[in-house]
């Protein structure tokens, strides 16, 4: 399977059946939106997801398969490796983000007009080639300047004066905590034990 050679529509098709599947990329920067939100039950989150993907609901047969195809599909077609499958059961809160469609979409809108002349207000997109766009864009946009500033290990920048200036950027540029109350609390109390 290629973005290059194969036609989304018809890996889509081949994959999901019938069903009417929703492939915008704003859906998927939804649902990723949605995955992220720590204030919503993992039950609700699942039901909300499928009402995202799947515009007809009511034709699932198969929700354990319309989940397994809708994160297919979220993951660009993709299986996951099985180093990363024995990973994802792990703890996932050492993971870090760098970049967020809800709070980063000025950078995102700007550096794909800039790079691409697209603008994303007025397109439709599939979500492969928003991700694959994504994913090539260069350092001369000012988001993928920023998620080099909130990647970057402070440890690793040996000159004092460079290190305080990244600091800075990254204060400067650092995403929301969206963590609940209650993680809060219990990754305080991780700090001491």
């Amino acid at each position: 399977m290629s973005i290059i050679i194969d036609n989304l529509s018809d890996i889509v098709e081949d994959r999901i059946g019938v069903l009417k599947f929703n492939t915008d990329f704003r859906t998927s920067m939804l649902f990723e939106m949605l995955m992220q939100d720590r204030n919503i039950r993992k039950k609700n989150k699942v039901i909300q997801a499928i009402r995202l993907y799947y515009p007809n609901i009511e034709e699932i047969t198969d929700i354990e398969k319309a989940v397994e195809d809708m994160l297919w599909f979220y993951r660009c077609g993709k299986e996951l490796a099985d180093s990363n499958k024995k990973n994802s059961s792990n703890n996932n809160n050492d993971i870090k983000q760098i970049y967020s469609y809800e709070f980063d979409d000025n950078y995102i809108y700007s550096a794909f007009l800039q790079q691409y002349n697209i603008d994303l207000q007025d397109c439709d997109l599939h979500w492969w080639k928003f991700k694959a766009l994504f994913d090539g864009l260069s350092k001369d946009t000012k988001i993928i300047e920023i998620m080099g500033y909130r990647a970057i290990d402070l440890r690793t920048i040996k000159d004092k004066e460079e290190r305080k200036r990244i600091k800075k950027l990254k204060e400067l540029y650092k995403l929301p905590d969206m963590r609940t109350k209650e993680q809060k609390e219990a990754d305080f109390c991780r700090a001491f034990w």
